[in-house]
């Protein structure tokens, strides 16, 4: 520590104020604010040129990236419309299927129903012409037997009522063979009486038979209209269904018209669409033509089965 301060006051007495120490920092630190300065332009100027190329390396960067994320993008639509045009051809087939399907059940129900009805009205007018012949012919059976009666009760009432005239007659002449002036008048009397009695009877007989005969021919004529009525409703149910299956056959009609105008129009934009698949639509084109033909062939048949 002495012999360093002694050298310091040595240095100081020798050199001055300044000391080479301080004197060779000083230059160090100009030489070396020089040299900064002398490296910052340079670098200055370099950076520049270096922040261009980094620029232009960004943005040729960038631009690449884009372009293979344009490509990937465009890739990737083409598949999606690929299958999409795949999945739309399929749903057209499965929707034709099932159309198919479901229309060859509901004809073969139809036909069952109709087989049914035809059925079930023989049996109907089976059962009511079965019905309508048993009270016939037990109202015709009631008639003779009523007639019968009729017949075997005048000609007993006739025996009775000649027995007893023949009685009366006989207890009167040997009675009243003195009386017969009254005899003579009672029995005119009596005859009289009878007779308007038989008049009566045989007036009420042929009210009976006049309200009977009525009645046949109210039942006679019920019968024919109701015959009739049957006859116009099975008319009608006829006429109905073959209204209906004329409706149904137009709207079938429609229908395939539609969906075949529907099928060229998406056939035809897909083909604008994919115009570098050209053998593929060729291809597609023959397969529909198949179809079409196929289905005309199915579609004649069961016209000319309808």
């Amino acid at each position: 520590y002495l012999a360093r301060k002694f050298f310091y006051l040595w240095a100081k007495m020798t050199f001055g104020q300044v000391l080479p120490s301080k004197a060779r920092c000083f230059y160090d630190q100009k030489i070396l604010r020089k040299t900064f300065g002398e490296w910052k332009d340079q670098w200055t100027v370099c950076r520049e040129k270096l922040s261009l190329r980094a620029d232009n390396h960004y943005r040729h960067l960038l631009l690449n990236l884009i372009f293979k994320a344009w490509r990937a993008y465009l890739c990737q639509q083409q598949g999606k419309r690929n299958k999409y045009y795949i999945a739309v051809s399929h749903a057209k087939k499965q929707t034709l299927l099932r159309t198919w399907q479901h229309w060859l059940v509901y004809v073969g129900v139809q036909r069952t129903k109709h087989g049914m009805q035809s059925v079930a009205l023989a049996f109907r007018e089976r059962s009511c012409l079965r019905i309508s012949w048993a009270v016939w012919r037990r109202q015709q059976y009631q008639k003779c037997s009523g007639h019968k009666m009729n017949i075997l009760a005048l000609q007993h009432w006739a025996q009775s009522l000649q027995f007893r005239a023949w009685l009366q007659w006989r207890e009167l002449y040997l009675y009243t063979q003195n009386e017969k002036q009254k005899d003579t008048r009672a029995v005119t009397h009596h005859q009289h009486w009878e007779l308007r009695r038989c008049v009566g009877a045989w007036l009420g007989y042929l009210n009976l038979q006049r309200v009977k005969k009525r009645q046949n021919e109210l039942a006679q004529e019920f019968h024919r209209s109701r015959m009739l009525r049957r006859c116009f409703s099975a008319w009608q149910l006829s006429w109905e269904c073959r209204r209906r299956m004329l409706a149904h056959r137009g709207d079938l009609e429609k229908q395939a018209a539609r969906i075949a105008l529907w099928r060229v129009f998406a056939h035809w934009k897909h083909y604008v669409l994919c115009v570098e698949e050209a053998q593929q639509c060729e291809l597609a084109e023959k397969h529909y033509r198949c179809h079409l033909l196929v289905l005309q062939k199915y579609w004649n048949h069961w016209k000319s089965r309808l």
